[in-house]
């Protein structure tokens, strides 16, 4: 395993230049106003890891009342290491093909992880929403950079995203417009989408629940959940 991980990450570091310079030209093609009509069926994805180096991708496709009306998933093998910033080309590959097995496409996609809350304006949120042609939404467990002013995160005198409180006591979320959605669209639908008790948004709340399940049925040992190549101290980007 330690031979896999020093090969991954040599090959990783000779491409992060290529993908560092894709995204930056990516980025502006990226919207943050809002450019869709009504949204009737709301997407959530989200990805497991096995232990023998696997993602499993997991979509689900809500109605307007948070009720499944479709969900597939798809399971790949994981080709890069974690790096801060470029979790898309880490599981991106595994998401689009989960999406194209979908009966009912959604009018909108919720991500875990970060839209234009990232150093190039460019988060899994936002590259997923260009690749796909869908207005899509970041949310973050976690906070990757910028300074928080009142609940508003601002980096480089941009408010590129807002913290969610969606339980008391609970840390809050980050939310960050991915493509074809603004800030303030972004933050107001997360928020109708919170169903008591849970932290997360309903469809990300599923999606997680269901790619768990998912990878526990493939898992081959007694322990799961682990994420190759990643240590507790990364944060998904």
């Amino acid at each position: 395993m330690q031979k896999y991980m020093n090969l991954a990450w040599r090959i990783a570091n000779m491409n992060r230049m290529h993908l560092k310079l894709e995204q930056v030209k990516l980025a502006g093609k990226v919207i943050t106003t809002d450019s869709f009509e009504e949204i009737s069926l709301i997407g959530g994805c989200d990805q497991a890891y096995t232990n023998d180096g696997k993602i499993v991708s997991t979509i689900v496709v809500l109605d307007k009342n948070l009720k499944v009306v479709d969900s597939a998933n798809a399971v790949a093998e994981c080709r890069m290491p974690y790096i801060p910033g470029y979790l898309f080309y880490r599981e991106a590959h595994v998401i689009i093909e989960a999406f194209n097995k979908l009966k009912q496409r959604p009018e909108i996609l919720v991500v875990d992880g970060n839209g234009i809350l990232h150093p190039r304006r460019i988060g899994m949120a936002s590259q997923l929403g260009i690749v796909l042609d869908i207005p899509t939404i970041g949310v973050a467990k976690t906070l990757m950079m910028g300074q928080s002013m009142d609940g508003r995160i601002e980096v480089d005198k941009e408010i590129r995203a807002i913290e969610v409180r969606t339980r008391e006591f609970a840390k809050p979320l980050y939310v960050s417009p991915g493509h074809r959605i603004s800030l303030k669209t972004a933050v107001e639908m997360i928020q109708k989408m919170i169903v008591q008790p849970h932290k997360l948004p309903e469809p990300l709340h599923l999606a997680h629940r269901f790619a768990d399940k998912k990878r526990d049925r493939l898992a081959n040992g007694p322990k799961f959940g682990q994420e190759p190549l990643k240590t507790a101290q990364e944060i998904d980007v």
